[in-house]
């Protein structure tokens, strides 16, 4: 106490008539913890947190432990998804990876549920919890490009806007997502898709190396010679081993203008738009990525279909790429033309659909047959809110083998995605049980689902969906992360 007393004393000194807003945050992170602490551990048994091993966290951050009641700590607890409300015992906002390395120490004395949060995008709220420890890496932010070596450092915590804005500043770019507020971190170790995939393949497929803080509170490095399984399992497997503190991307030349914007068609035109899509998407260049939508606002009884194009190949060819896209129906609206890369990465912000009561469902496709067309046309109901959509894959995703990753989707053509949103204020019950139906229709057509995308799934499901690359996965679940400290995801449980 008279140490803080000091820290205080001083500071108000040296500033004369009063203390910034940064030291009167610093001084509050630094107030004593009053009271225990009610927690529970990954499997769910109550354990107390005393006010002594709280300060004593707190003292060895250099970032902030926050409780229930201090400012930030609603903002940080929050995920995008706002009818996920959920209450962590405590979160720890790490400065950087000595502080990630205090905090999964903690978490794992104490055998604490553990959620790690960057952009909170996970449709489930898998990046928080209800008792635990919530790990929020928003203050781990940045990126650094390596020209000569044609790389970017990304820390841990940062949103793929600062990957794009870094990179494109040089000439340069790497796949990164479709919305810019998206964390690095859940999107890269599940997969990474985005308007680049098909031309230089996904988010985890760039990435030449990552340190990572494992279950037992260290700092490993691993790419390809070092650490290879880590390595290896990191990209696909999710946050299954522990916390990425950075990642280092391969770059490569593009230009700043791409031509890109959407095309719009009325609810109408959707088999009309389907029928186009289901050939085009499969014989397009891959410098072509082209995304099918479909949209309705809840209680609406109307929508619209959208065929969502970025070409960031040759301008000489962009013409004869794009033109089929205007005739695929009768479009009312065509906003495709030249535009700066970075500014179509942040055109859907305002749109992501989880930023509404959301429950979401999806799987890959590797063709668009006549059934599966006939039946997400048959069965949209724009009253419910409806949110589908085809995410584009094939080119250099599909080239990769099935086990040169964790990831082993590589027979994609797209990822089809359906989500009902619904005002939080309602119940979300028939929203949810019409989607589950209308699911259930077209997912026999599917075969695999993103593992970004898990929800309650079962264990033997989440498990098959790794595919022929579960044992190993396994087998690095067992190495790193023996007590599964790491469990909210599409989580593999170690053999103990």
């Amino acid at each position: 106490m008279k140490r803080r007393q000091f820290i205080y004393n001083s500071a108000a000194a040296t500033m004369g008539v009063g203390l910034s807003s940064n030291i009167l945050a610093a001084l509050e992170s630094m107030s004593q913890v009053n009271g225990e602490i009610h927690a529970v551990t990954g499997m769910g048994a109550e354990v107390s947190l005393l006010p002594s091993e709280l300060e004593e966290l707190k003292q060895r951050l250099l970032g902030r432990l926050l409780l229930s009641g201090n400012d930030g700590y609603d903002k940080a607890r929050h995920v995008l998804n706002p009818s996920i409300d959920r209450h962590p015992a405590l979160i720890v906002q790490p400065s950087g990876a000595a502080d990630v390395r205090t905090a999964v120490s903690f978490a794992n004395a104490h055998e604490l549920l553990v959620a790690v949060k960057c952009g909170g995008h996970s449709p489930s709220g898998k990046s928080t919890c209800e008792g635990g420890m919530q790990i929020d890496l928003s203050q781990m932010r940045g990126a650094r490009v390596d020209l000569p070596a044609g790389t970017c450092h990304v820390a841990g915590g940062s949103l793929l806007r600062d990957l794009d804005h870094e990179s494109m500043a040089q000439g340069m770019a790497t796949t990164a997502g479709t919305v810019s507020h998206t964390g690095v971190g859940g999107l890269t170790t599940g997969g990474g898709f985005g308007r680049l995939a098909r031309r230089f393949g996904l988010a985890l497929d760039n990435v030449v190396s990552v340190d990572v803080v494992t279950a037992n509170g260290q700092l490993v490095h691993a790419n390809a010679e070092e650490n290879p399984d880590l390595y290896w399992g990191v990209r696909g497997g999710g946050g299954n081993f522990g916390v990425v503190t950075n990642f280092e991307f391969k770059l490569h030349p593009m230009s700043r203008k791409v031509i890109a914007g959407d095309v719009m068609f009325p609810l109408s035109e959707m088999k009309n738009v389907l029928n186009f899509y289901s050939e085009y998407a499969a014989s397009c260049p891959e410098e072509l990525y082209l995304d099918f939508v479909a949209l309705s606002q809840p209680g609406s009884s109307d929508g619209v279909v959208i065929l969502h194009a970025c070409y960031s190949g040759s301008v000489e060819k962009a013409d004869s790429v794009l033109a089929p896209i205007a005739k695929a129906g009768t479009a009312f609206q065509n906003t495709i033309a030249s535009v700066d890369y970075t500014a179509v990465q942040q055109a859907f912000d305002n749109t992501e659909p989880r930023v509404k009561g959301q429950y979401l469902k999806g799987g890959f496709v590797e063709k668009i047959p006549a059934g599966l067309i006939d039946e997400m046309a048959n069965g949209f109901k724009p009253e419910f809110g409806l949110f589908l959509l085809f995410q584009h894959s094939g080119g250099a995703i599909n080239r990769v083998a099935a086990d040169a990753t964790a990831f082993p989707h590589r027979y994609a053509l797209a990822n089809l995605v359906c989500a009902v949103s619904w005002p939080v204020a309602e119940s979300r019950e028939s929203y949810v049980d019409y989607l589950r139906k209308y699911w259930s229709a077209m997912e026999k057509y599917t075969y695999g689902w993103y593992t970004n995308e898990v929800g309650d799934e079962k264990p033997a499901v989440v498990n098959s969906n790794y595919q022929g690359n579960y044992e190993r996965l396994l087998k690095v679940k067992d190495q790193y992360d023996p007590g599964n400290l790491f469990r909210l995801n599409a989580n593999i449980r170690p053999t103990a």
